[in-house]
């Protein structure tokens, strides 16, 4: 009969990999956030080992899954790099982003219990009162997302939304570490707790789609100063704008 293992027995060494794979694909997936990595950018292997203070085999299993949410490719001679997106994907992006959060809306303001409305309330008064560290305001505007998210309760929804939100990564850091983007993004928010707080799915809806078109103008202006970011679709080249 063979032994039970202890709990003081050491984890199989391929349980410990897939947790570290794990840990190194959720740190690659923040650095990208962050804009630490950046669209082209080359991911070797070995550098990232050595960085991560891991074996090659996790951080090869991070990128695999990294490629899986279309977040990496493969360059010929020259190995898994981050994805550029190209005009037209970022376009399409916010286009989906418009509908599926406009619809997270419209159903938040059906299915939101009241004591949901009152944590994305004091959610955003906390972004509101924290424009001066763009940081803060950056993660409290994930939350109030997150939230109309929950608030909707479609998993259906959620699924595609996730999705999405992987590849919006890409673009790297928040439209709203722009401190005026910040300030008038708290605004477009209180409209938004209007609608839901009178339960009009038609005007939540409305409000926010407003608020992902006024983020996606922001973005575009980004990318337009940021050189090397478009991919090759023959869309401007911001490094050549003189």
């Amino acid at each position: 009969m063979p032994r039970r293992p202890r709990n003081s027995d050491p984890a199989p060494a391929p349980m410990i990999e897939a947790s570290q794979g794990q840990g190194a694909y959720q740190r690659l997936l923040e650095e990208i956030r962050r804009g630490q990595i950046l669209p082209g950018a080359r991911l070797r292997e070995i550098d990232l080992a050595a960085r991560l203070g891991i074996s090659r085999t996790p951080v090869r299993e991070a990128i695999r899954k990294l490629e899986a949410d279309g977040l990496v490719e493969h360059v010929p001679r020259h190995g898994a790099s981050l994805r550029r997106l190209s005009y037209a994907e970022v376009m399409e992006l916010y286009d989906m982003r418009t509908v599926l959060e406009g619809t997270a809306a419209r159903l938040a303001a059906r299915a939101a219990s009241d004591i949901e409305l009152a944590e994305l309330a004091e959610i955003n008064a906390r972004m509101t009162a924290a424009t001066a560290d763009p940081a803060q305001v950056s993660r409290l505007n994930r939350q109030f997302h997150a939230g109309i998210l929950n608030a909707a309760k479609n998993r259906f929804l959620r699924n595609a939304m996730d999705s999405m939100s992987r590849t919006l990564l890409i673009l790297g850091p928040s439209t709203l570490l722009d401190a005026e983007r910040a300030e008038t993004a708290a605004a477009e928010h209180e409209a938004l707790l209007r609608a839901l707080t009178a339960r009009d799915g038609p005007g939540a809806e409305a409000a926010m789609r407003a608020h992902i078109e006024a983020a996606h103008r922001t973005r575009l202006r980004q990318l337009r100063e940021a050189p090397g970011i478009w991919g090759d679709d023959g869309a401007p080249d911001p490094g050549s704008a003189g």
